[in-house]
């Protein structure tokens, strides 16, 4: 399993937030892509960038994600605030490695169907979840889907996998919500990167276990409470 650094970025610098609440910044850093290069120089093979102006329809980081992309010399995955074919287009476009898509695509899994059989295997369907219920529009508000109805809808879908974030430890550097995680993982059609609460060695080794296909890491990055780059087998949990 893979570990996967976090580069989430709100008013155009890079953040990391607390339950995905505006205002709740542990971490601000100014330039984008030097940040995107500290974890590739680390040995990250993968990025994944947020765009949290986008997610929250405050406009959108686009264009510097475009660079990220062309400069950083390894597959990224790109998510927030993406609610049209055609960036979804843009993006593949430029080299995105897989796009993330959660509100349009649970609201509209008609929408999703359609994306995901344009470009396939370039898809992934974001479901967040708060206290076991999907979560939309950056967090703000719930779905009239569960997760086992979003389950049965992308089950034939040719999705790159799954992103789940469990938004009840976003941020909180408390550790992964063991049993949520195993249940989703286990029950998930697809295959899954795990985002929430990923804290220590043992959160990762532990969704490893789980059969996750990668964690993404945020806070305990960014602190080096999770150092990577040091492992056996850097960036990688087996």
């Amino acid at each position: 399993m893979i570990v996967i650094p976090a580069v989430d970025v709100l008013d155009h610098k890079v953040v990391q937030l607390v339950g995905g609440e505006l205002g709740s910044q542990k971490i601000t850093l100014p330039d984008i892509i030097s940040t995107a290069m500290s974890w590739v120089e680390r040995g990250a093979p993968y990025l994944h960038l947020v765009d949290l102006d986008g997610a929250f329809g405050k406009g959108n980081n686009i264009k510097i994600f475009k660079k990220v992309i062309k400069e950083c010399g390894v597959p990224v995955e790109i998510g927030g605030g993406i609610r049209s074919e055609s960036l979804v287009d843009e993006l593949v476009s430029a080299g995105a490695d897989r796009i993330i898509v959660g509100t349009k695509a649970i609201k509209e899994p008609e929408w999703l169907s359609k994306i995901s059989d344009s470009h396939p295997g370039k898809i992934m369907a974001g479901m967040d979840t708060k206290n076991g219920a999907l979560v939309v529009n950056g967090w703000q508000g719930a779905s009239e889907l569960t997760v086992e109805n979003m389950f049965d809808i992308i089950k034939d879908l040719p999705l790159a996998g799954v992103l789940n974030t469990n938004v009840s430890v976003e941020g909180q550097m408390k550790g992964i919500d063991e049993e949520q995680s195993k249940r989703f993982i286990s029950k998930c059609p697809h295959m899954v990167i795990s985002s929430g609460g990923v804290t220590a060695e043992s959160d990762c080794r532990m969704l490893s276990r789980f059969g996750a296909g990668g964690a993404v890491v945020g806070l305990a990055l960014y602190t080096e409470k999770i150092r990577p780059w040091e492992w056996d087998r850097p960036w990688y949990a087996d």
